[in-house]
């Protein structure tokens, strides 16, 4: 399951544009609590810790204890804005949870046992579709990543969402289809082989036809 990541803020009592600002040169990031049927707060967290772990793998998909004046909020960052040429952090959402709410979260997907797989083996390439997989789940359920055991798939095969082994608790949101996460795909060469024989083929019938 997900680890918690804590995080000092403070609360920031004058907002808009000119307050932003002044916080951003003070080296703060502004951002906002929002959800779970309660007020929103606004407060500033140190951009060099915020950055920090947005340099983590995993940052939306954590679940945060923000430290307020001694008072811990859970949430999940939902949304970071970034300034459109140096890229540092402008401005980010954080919703509110509680151990009862039911989240939406992009979780990573990983795979295993690549050596096992007879399609890798055989010089196939991993497509991967999904780099990412929605899923609902309780905060507490809430897993690092989805782990796909590639033993025993071959060249052409796909995996699709239902072959993935899903925690407990925890369920894809797209629910209307068996979506591909990911495919074992025939390098171009011997792509490029097939077509040789196929072309190979053809002309031996071209001939056979010539001589009737």
């Amino acid at each position: 399951m997900s680890d918690v990541i804590e995080l000092s803020a403070q609360t920031r009592d004058r907002v808009g544009k000119g307050s932003a600002r002044a916080a951003r040169r003070a080296g703060l990031v502004p951002a906002v609590i929002y959800g779970d049927k309660k007020d929103p707060v606004s407060i500033t967290l140190e951009e060099r810790v915020l950055v920090k772990q947005l340099h983590q793998a995993g940052f939306f998909s954590t679940l945060i204890d923000l430290d307020i004046e001694g008072k811990k909020h859970r949430v999940l960052a939902r949304d970071v804005q970034l300034h459109p040429v140096s890229d540092r952090p402008e401005h980010v959402d954080f919703l509110r949870i509680s151990a009862t709410s039911t989240i939406h979260v992009e979780v990573p997907v990983e795979f295993t046992n690549e050596e096992k797989c007879p399609g890798l083996k055989a010089g196939g390439v991993l497509n991967v579709v999904r780099h990412e997989v929605e899923v609902s789940c309780r905060p507490d359920q809430m897993p690092h990543s989805l782990i796909i055991n590639l033993e025993g798939y071959k060249v052409g095969d796909s995996i699709h969402i239902s072959a993935v082994d899903m925690p407990e608790g925890v369920a894809p949101t797209i629910t209307d289809r068996d979506f591909t996460v990911a495919t074992i795909a025939a390098p171009s060469a011997l792509r490029g082989k097939s077509e040789d024989e196929a072309d190979e083929a053809d002309e031996a019938e071209e001939a056979e036809e010539d001589e009737e």
